[in-house]
């Protein structure tokens, strides 16, 4: 990215960061749809304009660099993943700061008891989504609060 004046995107990081488990769930549009969730939230801590076109650029590059008998046939499927990704991304640009204000003011209208009670409920229906959970929660109910 730097070579190609791309050095100051702070953001093609956190891209380069989730890449692997983007192209790793092409094939599940829900898990990629969560992966590109995830992003965005990620992405909405940066600061400026974040034009998604030049990370395809920078990836394309790499891509004809890396890959010696890259061809069409290459350039079609990396640009289709990338476009899609870029789709996903733009319907979420934005949001993650107006969710933010909502949940802040929501929490900020809770009562000690209503908060204790949300904490139980979104433990319980965490471990009973993802059990395997439970193994990175060992310490006791009273550090999980804070």
């Amino acid at each position: 990215a730097a070579v190609m004046g791309f050095g100051g995107r702070t953001w093609m990081n956190e891209v380069l960061n989730s890449f692997d488990a983007i192209v790793m769930n092409v094939g599940n549009s829900y898990r990629l749809q969560e992966e590109c969730d995830i992003l965005s939230l990620r992405m909405s801590k940066h600061k400026g304009v974040i034009n998604l076109t030049e990370y395809k650029a920078v990836m394309l590059a790499s891509l004809r660099s890396l890959v010696k008998d890259w061809g069409s046939q290459h350039e079609v499927a990396w640009s289709w993943l990338w476009e899609n990704v870029e789709r996903m991304i733009k319907a979420l640009i934005g949001k993650p700061a107006v969710q933010q204000r909502a949940l802040a003011k929501f929490l900020s209208g809770l009562d000690e008891q209503a908060f204790v009670v949300l904490r139980r409920e979104v433990y319980t229906k965490f471990f009973a989504l993802a059990p395997a959970g439970q193994e990175f929660f060992k310490q006791s109910t009273t550090r999980l609060h804070f």
